[in-house]
């Protein structure tokens, strides 16, 4: 029984309790001048709608296709019998909830011409329909609105909630890309330069008798050998602990400051709907960039553009430089394979343009919130 309940309040987002308050209404109608029959066959007709009503929502499949139909077989009959329309308010909210496209259009459909034909009906057979006229337009109002409405809420929650699973996803594809890189840059320079280590000091101490000046010069190789490697560490540590944009802006204009170039910045630099794994992301970017600015445009000057959006973070780096002359190395050389790469796996991208020096435009995605799970129907 605690199951049920639970399903039945997950999905209709409502207690059963507060359903069961809106079943009094149509006694009142069943019983005003009817006979003993006719207010038997109301009472099952009510009966049975609670019942279909509440499997429609805790069932799958095709008893949910059943219970509708039910439903909408007792809804016309009350109206035509009693005058009581507003079973068509609780299909219209059940038909929203249906995920299938192809059946809630069907249904959609039906409930339509049902609540159109009965209303006609009953504006000519019963006084009722005439005594609740603004009830009844209001009730036909909401079964036009209210299953498109419904439908289309869950149709775009459902659409953002794959998306920030397909973001998770890639958050952790960047994880692992990221220990990929660090594995890849422990054995392509650490574990180099810890092997050249080892076999300098090896011929230092054979040299050390034999050759003592030979031997120290060596002896200084290991040494400048040893702090380059402890730089490169101590540069793989700060990656790994994630860099902030703010962060990485301040390391970008001492490293131009120190090149003797010009730094300009423009924009809001406080990322508000930027994820931490994206914003990572585009500081590693912004610092290959600059890296290669210093390095290869021979520029006087370098300016930094931020943009963020809605649904979008660009960051803009320009130089008045050389360009970039070859078109392979646009795509291969300076770091900036690397940085597609980083950027594919925060669904973001790279694109450079170079005329009278480079511009290089870093964009990634805003993130999302997840939203609740949608109903089965």
């Amino acid at each position: 029984m605690k199951n049920w309940y639970q399903r039945f309040r997950t999905s209709t987002g409502l207690s059963p309790f507060v359903w069961i308050v809106f079943y009094i209404l149509p006694f009142y109608f069943i019983l005003q001048d009817s006979t003993t029959p006719q207010v038997v066959i109301g009472v099952i007709m009510i009966l049975a709608y609670f019942i279909c009503y509440v499997l429609s929502f805790t069932s799958k499949g095709w008893l949910v296709y059943i219970g509708a139909s039910v439903q909408i077989a007792i809804a016309t009959a009350m109206s035509l019998l009693f005058g009581y329309i507003y079973f068509f308010l609780f299909l219209a909210f059940f038909i929203g909830n249906v995920k299938k496209r192809g059946p809630f259009i069907t249904f959609y459909t039906i409930l339509l011409i049902s609540t159109f034909a009965t209303s006609y009906y009953g504006f000519i057979a019963h006084s009722l329909f005439l005594i609740q006229l603004p009830f009844v337009f209001l009730s036909i109002l909401a079964v036009i609105l209210l299953p498109v409405s419904t439908y289309n809420k869950n149709k775009e929650e459902k659409l953002q909630g794959q998306l920030e699973d397909a973001n998770k996803r890639i958050s952790e594809l960047v994880k692992l890309e990221e220990r990929q890189r660090i594995s890849r840059d422990l054995h392509d320079t650490l574990g180099q330069k810890l092997s050249l280590i080892g076999l300098k000091s090896d011929l230092a101490s054979r040299l050390i008798t034999n050759d003592p000046e030979k031997a120290r010069a060596e002896i200084k190789d290991v040494q400048k050998t040893a702090r380059i490697a402890l730089m490169e560490v101590r540069e793989m540590v700060m990656e790994m602990r994630g860099t902030r944009l703010v962060d990485e802006i301040v390391h970008v204009r001492q490293l131009l400051e120190a090149a003797q170039i010009q730094f300009h910045l423009t924009g809001n630099i406080e990322l508000l709907n930027t994820s931490l794994i994206a914003e990572n992301v585009v500081s590693m970017c912004l610092k290959e960039a600059v890296t290669n600015v210093v390095k290869h445009s021979n520029a006087s000057s370098c300016s930094i553009t931020v943009e963020p959006r809605e649904t979008v973070l660009t960051v803009k780096v320009e130089d008045n430089g050389v360009g970039i002359k070859n078109t392979s190395s646009r795509q291969r050389g300076s770091g900036l394979q690397g940085m597609r790469e980083r950027l594919e796996f925060v669904n973001g991208n790279l694109e450079i343009i170079s005329h009278e020096g480079t511009i290089v435009i870093i964009e990634v995605p805003s993130s999302f919130k997840l939203p609740e799970k949608e109903v089965d129907g």
